[in-house]
């Protein structure tokens, strides 16, 4: 009998754009272990960066193996199908085994009114007072209130479980761990709101291992959260109490655990995450931890000689073409253009000075967050320099390797997993 793939308590989703990099990001999690913590690597990269790059999933697939087989690693280790729908899903068929459900398109997409009414009438726990364990004041619903959230979301669960019974026909039920991405909505679900989606996704039978709401605030990309903590805190703790309460109403994986689609660098949020996962013995995936594409370009330029000439050529056309690189991220970036740097001053810039407007130090006076943004956008740029980028990451292994680990475990995984 094959035994169900299970996604273990605590997980890490790591980028790697140019797959050079499995090995250092694998190094954290091993010294996670070492810390006698296991966190488990899901390496992601979506539909949308394999076009860019002109990469294949399998090429992910197998620098993850290899790295998994030269450092010896006997733990879980995941390769995520990032934000896929029907369209997307076929290329990463083969080498995936997580699978992100990419259904944001289709909520607030009006619900048949039929399949609606049938939801409502197969829960009326739903409707009138809901009392969730650990969350002190109970709700108050309604039948209008009940559908209303049902007409928001239904459809979107629904397309989640066409994809879902694909990648059963193509993959078996036990070979791949799902995630539904309800995170791309216009604002954060109540615990009540989270209730109801669950139920939703329990009928259609979808054994999801983690789901990503949405939160206050703003995730922007590679730079720390912009928002307010306490209610982030506040809605990240009720969202633990209603998973908890949906898996024994309703079922669901007892692993189920929340999702954090974080764009990465949200360490003002790390230590209430941290402290509501113990609370609660919960799981968490961190998605995504470490700009590892920005720890790149920090070892290039600490390289010196020709690092630093990549690293600033790399700034120097992403600045040039900003407007159609920012484009596809427009809502999840915040880049002040007077914050920018002209190319030819980064030019005469020293290694120092690139790396410490890159690195995100926040104790840094020099860091800054617009270039930093614009450059974790700007992969594009490195992708169209073929080899020459990739012959500089492998001359250079060493130093560019040691930021990708030392960031990973000392910023990420240190403060959120192991609470220090």
């Amino acid at each position: 009998m094959i035994e169900e793939l299970r996604l273990p308590k605590f997980s890490v989703g790591v980028g790697d754009r140019f797959a050079h990099q499995a090995k250092a990001q694998l190094a954290a999690c091993v010294l996670a272990a070492e810390a006698q913590v296991e966190v488990v690597p899901v390496w992601n990269k979506s539909n949308r960066e394999h076009t860019i790059i002109g990469s294949e999933p399998s090429q992910t697939r197998r620098e993850a193996d290899a790295a998994v087989k030269e450092l010896g690693w006997t733990k879980p280790y995941f390769l995520d199908a990032d934000h896929i729908n029907l369209k997307t899903v076929r290329r990463f068929l083969e080498p995936c085994d997580f699978f992100t459900l990419d259904v944001a398109d289709l909520i607030g997409q009006p619900a048949g009114a039929a399949d609606v009414a049938a939801f409502v009438k197969r829960h009326p726990e739903l409707v009138g007072t809901v009392t969730i364990p650990h969350i002190v004041e109970p709700f108050k619903t309604d039948v209008a209130f009940v559908e209303g959230v049902a007409n928001k979301f239904l459809a979107a669960v629904q397309h989640a479980g066409m994809i879902y019974r694909l990648l059963v026909e193509k993959k078996g039920a036990t070979r791949f761990v799902a995630e539904v991405s309800m995170d791309e909505t216009d604002s954060p679900q109540t615990p009540v709101e989270l209730l109801i989606i669950l139920a939703a996704i329990a009928d259609e039978k979808i054994p999801i291992q983690t789901i990503a709401p949405k939160f206050t605030g703003r995730f922007n990309k590679g730079v720390d959260y912009v928002g307010d903590v306490a209610q982030f805190t506040k809605e990240f703790s009720e969202d633990l109490a209603a998973i908890a309460f949906a898996v024994k109403t309703y079922g669901l994986p007892e692993n189920l655990k929340l999702s954090v689609h974080s764009g990465s660098d949200k360490f003002s949020i790390y230590k209430p995450i941290h402290d509501a996962v113990k609370r609660f013995n919960a799981g968490v995936h961190l998605k995504t931890a470490g700009t590892t594409w920005l720890e790149e370009l920090i070892g290039l330029a600490e390289a010196r000689g020709t690092g630093l000439e990549i690293a600033k050529e790399v700034y120097s056309e992403a600045y040039l073409h900003s407007e159609e690189l920012c484009a596809p991220y427009a809502t999840v970036i915040d880049i002040d253009a007077s914050r920018l740097p002209k190319p030819e001053e980064v030019k005469g810039w020293t290694s120092e000075q690139y790396t410490s407007a890159l690195r995100h130090d926040q104790s840094n006076k020099a860091y800054n967050p617009s270039f930093r943004q614009l450059l974790h956008v700007g992969f594009k740029v490195a992708a169209k320099m073929g080899d020459r980028y990739l012959n500089a990451l492998e001359a250079n292994e060493e130093v560019v390797a040691r930021n990708v680990t030392t960031n990973l475990f000392d910023r990420h995984i240190k403060p959120l997993f192991l609470g220090t």
